[in-house]
């Protein structure tokens, strides 16, 4: 083989890995135009209690304990990890306002959402992966139904209703976790604990992670539907869409955090005039 050739199967190497990427995305961006289409045009469709009922179930109910118990633990090693340097310059009744913006702004909303991607969103892939593998999904079809519409907009509208609710449990469970370890353990002043957090929590704290939390599961029901309408034929296949919907899901969750935690921070200083409290003032 020449160098010339070399480098033309080079090239053409590069330029096929540069592409899939792309049409990747691009396929991805079609799926969502539709399923968002279906939703507000047909709303007939899917909005009926016996299609969205076992799906609000599975998706929300029976996550409750694990993301109510991830969040109680976030909020005790919050608390373990600070009570320490905070008491050191006796600063240990402001302790609460840390560990609760924390939880409701940022941990709460994104630990919710990858419990949620990692319990539901992999389980949604393989179960449309393994329809799609059986031709089910090509049966959906010849009885004249719209895919889209019967399978993958209840669960994404699921999947958007529940991890906010999801969230607002594991905020909950993330501050009683602090508290418990910060006044009930080592004896900090609840009244102080309490009042210092309310000066510095308002409103815009928690509203701020529902909001992210919505965009979460928006963005996890679309990818683990995707991923199994697009899934490989085989059982490796449905193994694959199903790790491939978890960590692509794991990233656009950090993303999405990082673009509506600036976006979010900037609408609330000049339109809504909230801004930074110091809490050592």
């Amino acid at each position: 083989m020449t160098p010339a050739s070399r480098g033309i199967d080079l090239a053409a190497y590069v330029g096929r890995r540069v592409r899939m990427p792309i049409e990747g995305a691009g396929r991805f961006a079609q799926f969502a135009m539709r399923a968002v289409a279906v939703t507000i045009r047909a709303p007939g469709r899917w909005a009926r209690w016996r299609i969205m009922a076992p799906l609000l179930l599975e998706i929300g109910v029976m996550s409750v304990p694990v993301v109510a118990i991830t969040g109680g633990f976030i909020g005790i090693l919050l608390a373990i990890e600070s009570f320490a340097q905070f008491q050191a310059y006796g600063l240990e009744n402001k302790l609460g306002m840390i560990i609760n913006v924390s939880v409701v702004k940022q941990l709460g909303p994104v630990l919710a959402a990858v419990m949620v991607a990692g319990r539901v969103g992999g389980a949604l892939t393989a179960e449309l992966g393994t329809m799609r593998v059986t031709e089910q999904l090509d049966a959906v079809r010849a009885m004249g139904a719209n895919p889209v519409a019967v399978l993958v907009v209840p669960r994404v509208v699921a999947c958007m209703v529940m991890t906010p609710i999801l969230t607002i449990f594991s905020d909950l469970l993330g501050v009683a976790g602090g508290w418990l370890f910060t006044v009930a353990w080592n004896g900090v002043s609840a009244r102080e604990y309490w009042d210092n957090t309310a000066w510095f929590l308002t409103w815009w704290e928690p509203t701020t992670g529902l909001i992210k939390a919505t965009f979460f599961g928006l963005s996890i029901g679309l990818i683990a539907c995707y991923k199994g309408f697009n899934c490989r034929a085989g059982a490796a296949g449905v193994g694959r869409a199903t790790t491939e919907s978890f960590v692509s899901s794991f990233l656009a969750i950090i993303i999405i955090n990082l673009a509506l935690a600036e976006f979010l921070r900037t609408f609330g200083s000049l339109v809504l005039g909230i801004g930074f409290k110091s809490p050592l003032s």
